[in-house]
């Protein structure tokens, strides 16, 4: 497989906006031929993301397994498994209606924090975008970290993003290679799970079934991780079952009362064809990743 084929991506044409709510837990957001679901009742994760009926998000049954969620950081304050009222337990809406949903988790006594979903969709850009936010709700200063974790399958799929200097640590766990300033790598299995970091450069891509995810965030200079974390992540778990692509904010120090926020912009393309497939995926990953610079 050609990287030519890995990375090209075709602009979404004839996005249009619509909101509509499954239940009283499923909100689904529409933007063109694509559809992001959330569930306010199970953790207030994005347990969908389809093109057309092409779903791109893990649906394993398997705990911590399936479609996206939402961590603070740094995980070594929590270690496992994951904080309950953020990973979870329901979420109060706030705020719902045919274009938006703002939601929040409980307060976690354990750490002080509550975690704020803001969802909605950027006609314009064609883009599905989340901003989070992390409350601090204890008596004490305390510095957190955003983290969002999105688990897809472990299939003949491609991992991409930007390294700063090409490198991902620990070296040796997954078999990553650089072309045209990106690191790439084609997904594999192993008896083992495994995890690396990169000093990314604000996004982290994910190709299959002709499909591609770009996710965009925020870029961090290389000492606003939080401690031993990252702000790029991959973890592949072991045999062929899931892959999570995470990224991080910026490690920040919170006041009683203070929050942080922060978004992440998701966009999902079909590949298409071309009679420069290499030049017209770098035109538009590139229109993706320096909009708004």
């Amino acid at each position: 497989m050609t990287m030519k084929r890995i990375l090209t991506v075709a602009l979404l044409a004839g996005a249009f906006l619509s909101a509509s709510a499954n239940d009283d837990d499923l909100f689904v957001l529409h933007n063109g031929n694509a559809t992001m679901t959330i569930d306010t009742a199970k953790g207030g994760k994005i347990m969908s993301l389809k093109y057309q009926d092409n779903e791109v998000l893990s649906q394993s049954r398997w705990p911590e397994s399936f479609g996206s969620t939402f961590w603070t950081s740094p995980q070594k304050e929590w270690n496992w498994p994951p904080v309950p009222e953020f990973d979870k337990m329901p979420y109060t809406v706030e705020s719902r209606d045919d274009a938006r949903l703002v939601i929040r988790s409980q307060k976690s006594e354990r750490l002080g924090f509550s975690i704020g979903k803001d969802f909605s969709s950027d006609t314009a850009d064609g883009a599905f975008v989340v901003t989070y936010s992390i409350k601090n709700e204890s008596s004490e200063t305390r510095s957190v970290a955003p983290w969002e974790i999105t688990r897809v399958p472990n299939g003949e799929g491609i991992i991409f993003f930007e390294a700063v200097d090409d490198k991902v640590w620990p070296e040796g766990l997954m078999s990553f290679h650089s072309t045209s300033g990106v690191m790439w790598y084609l997904t594999d299995e192993a008896a083992q799970n495994r995890k690396v970091n990169a000093d990314g450069r604000g996004w982290l891509g994910y190709f299959a079934n002709n499909m591609v995810l770009v996710k965009k965030f925020q870029d961090l200079k290389a000492d606003e991780p939080a401690p031993d974390e990252a702000e790029v992540q991959v973890y592949v778990n072991r045999g062929k079952t899931y892959i999570e692509l995470e990224s991080q904010g910026p490690y920040t120090l919170l006041q009683p009362g203070e929050q942080l926020t922060w978004t992440v912009r998701w966009y999902l393309r079909p590949v298409e064809g071309g009679n420069d497939l290499q030049e017209s995926m770098e035109k538009t990953l590139k229109n993706i990743v320096t909009k708004g610079e």
